[in-house]
């Protein structure tokens, strides 16, 4: 029989043994995980997924040829033609104010609401006296019918000679009398209504409204203050809740030396330059000069509407304009079309294209060259405006909606 101390020892563990070697299979797994993202990220970005940093060019009219034909040069400031501050036609307190500055806005677009609890009570009160005036109108028009049967029943025993003249009398006037109270009562009814339409009108004063379309440049009204159409003492009152100009009325004004102001005239072309862009060239024409001098500074103001449109030219710009001759016989009229890096242009099969920056995306826009193509800046004269941004160049293909972003993002 063998030793139970020998069938003890069999049991142990020999901690001497090497251990069995450990599978680590989630490292291959891991690593299939990220090859798989950077392959997805890859193809992403270059399907249009992603966005592509790129660098952008501005679209700018070429230079003018008659801009060295100026016959006077001159400074001034942009200005709106049409611009307004809005206010209320009443005192009131601002209720609610729906505008901030660069916000654009629609002709009758509520911009502000004073308190209208009175304005709302007057009217309720109109509302109620026009229901009095027109049920005491009924009740007169019940009265008169009654006052008429009776009169005419009183002339028929008249006739025969079966009632008193007196009774028939005051029967008559009764009638006359009911018929005056009518017509009294038709006018109280008038009265009341014209009452509700001036306490509508009032209600309506307490919405705030743009007169016409813009831009709101300033907003001077907060919730809680009180405004009114006058000044008021103290300094606690407004007078308007915003200013509101017209974007498309904008032009220059400058004032030009009485000595030379022979040679500016209606209808003159001008070359205009803001001091904020100075390599842009604006087109614009004298649009009047204003019959009247100014003599302290011995000059006269001169009307310049833009013949371009340009969401970069603002209010109270500063501006240089160039007044331009006519152009000699042998010069060339002015080039038509717009500027733009020759990197940003490109070809295939349907024809010349660029990619248009939109809204944080690139649109292709189709596009005809009217010079050589291989120069640093390609002329185009269809296709783009002044002020278009375009693609210069990508870090990777482009195609329709891929957003992009700019150095300057």
């Amino acid at each position: 029989m063998a030793d139970p101390s020998e069938r003890i020892n069999e049991l142990k563990i020999d901690r001497s043994a090497a251990p069995p070697p450990a599978r680590n299979w989630w490292l291959p797994a891991l690593l299939l995980v990220v090859v798989a993202g950077i392959a997805a990220w890859w193809l992403l970005a270059g399907r249009g997924g992603g966005t592509v940093q790129v660098e952008t060019d501005i679209a700018r009219r070429p230079p003018s040829a008659a801009a060295a034909n100026s016959v006077l040069d001159a400074s001034g400031y942009v200005v709106a033609r049409r611009q307004t501050t809005v206010s209320s036609k009443i005192t009131g307190k601002v209720e609610e104010v729906l505008v901030e500055e660069g916000m654009r806005v629609e002709a009758g677009q509520v911009v502000a609401t004073l308190d209208d609890s009175t304005e709302r009570a007057q009217l309720d009160l109109a509302v109620s006296r026009v229901e009095a005036a027109r049920a005491q109108l009924d009740e007169i028009r019940a009265q008169l019918r009654n006052a008429k049967l009776a009169r005419d029943r009183l002339l028929d025993l008249r006739e025969r000679d079966l009632a008193s003249q007196s009774s028939v009398d005051q029967a008559v006037a009764t009638y006359d009398e009911l018929e005056a109270r009518l017509e009294t009562g038709e006018e109280n009814v008038k009265v009341a209504e014209r009452s509700v339409a001036l306490a509508e009108d009032a209600l309506a004063n307490m919405t705030i409204r743009a007169p016409f379309s813009g831009m709101v440049v300033t907003k001077n009204a907060q919730p809680g203050e009180m405004i009114s159409p006058v000044s008021a003492g103290g300094g606690f009152t407004r007078t308007g809740i915003c200013t509101i100009i017209d974007t498309d009325s904008l032009e220059i004004e400058v004032d030009v030396n009485e000595a030379y102001i022979q040679r500016v005239e209606p209808g003159q072309r001008v070359s205009a330059v803001l001091d904020a862009y100075p390599d842009w060239r604006i087109p614009a024409e004298v649009v009047a000069i204003i019959p009247t001098a100014d003599r302290q500074k011995a000059t006269v103001r001169v009307r310049i509407g833009f013949l371009e449109r340009d969401r970069r030219i603002l209010r109270d710009m500063g501006v240089k304009v160039s007044f331009l001759g006519a152009l000699p016989a042998n010069e060339e009229p002015e080039v038509q079309g717009v500027m733009i890096a020759g990197q940003a242009l490109h070809s295939d099969d349907s024809g010349d294209y660029v990619w248009l920056v939109r809204n944080g995306a690139a649109e292709r826009r189709n596009v005809e060259v009217g010079g050589p193509r291989d120069r640093n800046r390609v002329l185009v004269v269809s296709g783009l405006v002044a002020g278009d941004t375009v693609v210069q160049s990508a870090e990777s293909p482009l195609e329709n909606g891929q957003r992009i972003k700019t150095a300057s993002d």
